[in-house]
């Protein structure tokens, strides 16, 4: 599902209309119905209608999380220049036309970069190198949480907690297994001290797989699109397509 629909989703579900909303948020209803619509052209840039999100999500009871998670994922243009981004946002001017460059610096440019190069030729030639031993890496495992092996301490708090991988884990106590099995689900996870282990958007046909040593605390986009597993045994549909449910399970669920 698009923003535009989670968001008609929740407000339907929350029983307000466009009118209700519109008065609760301060936001204009026409630019309800747009957004609604996945069209955030007249929201005056990505910053004010990230804010709108964020607005919209808390009057439906929403977290903010999922719906921004779904901005980004759909409305970003990763393959944008740096230019662009600064253009839009009125950091800098759209470039004019290119000034000429005379061939005299051409050239000058030419022979000093020939330079250059030589003189670094030489330096390299003349300087013995020295092995580097690689680090060691090593595996851990303490108070029963899961740590991914590292070559140095740097690393090891980024490479912890993955939230690409298929499977993460803070412990061992209770066991999740989320198939996106009937389509895909914007899905947020995490344990009972309030660490993210995932949030983001889970492809159909997707399998993930989460454990701690207390509980895990879930919500779900699209509850109807997707099967959990809990200690080894499937539970019941916890709601229907494009219904955001959140659910928590425990040692003993």
């Amino acid at each position: 599902m698009s923003l535009g629909s989670l968001i008609t989703q929740a407000r339907k579900s929350a029983g307000l209309s466009i009118e209700d909303l519109s008065a609760s948020t301060n936001i204009r209803g026409a630019l309800l119905k747009e957004i609604e619509s996945d069209n955030f052209v007249n929201c005056g840039g990505e910053t004010y209608a990230r804010g709108h999100i964020r607005n919209i999500a808390t009057k439906l009871g929403v977290d903010p999380l999922i719906f921004i998670a779904a901005f980004e994922d759909e409305q970003m243009q990763l393959d944008r220049s740096m230019q662009d981004l600064l253009v839009e946002n009125s950091v800098m001017r759209e470039p004019q036309e290119s000034r000429k460059v005379s061939w005299k610096v051409l050239a000058t440019i030419s022979v000093s970069s020939l330079f250059v190069v030589g003189l670094a030729q030489i330096i390299i030639s003349n300087t013995s190198s020295t092995d580097i031993p690689q680090p060691i890496a090593t595996s851990s495992a303490t108070n029963g949480q899961v740590l991914v092996p590292t070559a140095s301490a740097s690393s090891a708090a980024t490479d912890a907690i993955p939230t690409e991988q298929a499977t993460v884990s803070t412990g061992i106590g209770v066991e999740l297994v989320v198939v996106a099995a009937r389509g895909k689900s914007w899905l947020f996870v995490s344990d009972a001290s309030g660490r993210t282990l995932f949030s983001g958007q889970i492809a159909r046909g997707t399998t993930k797989t989460f454990s701690a040593e207390v509980s895990l605390n879930v919500k779900v986009g699209n509850a109807g699109g997707v099967d959990l597993t809990v200690n080894g045994k499937k539970v019941d549909p916890i709601g229907a397509d494009g219904e955001v449910v959140s659910v928590s399970y425990g040692v003993d669920s």
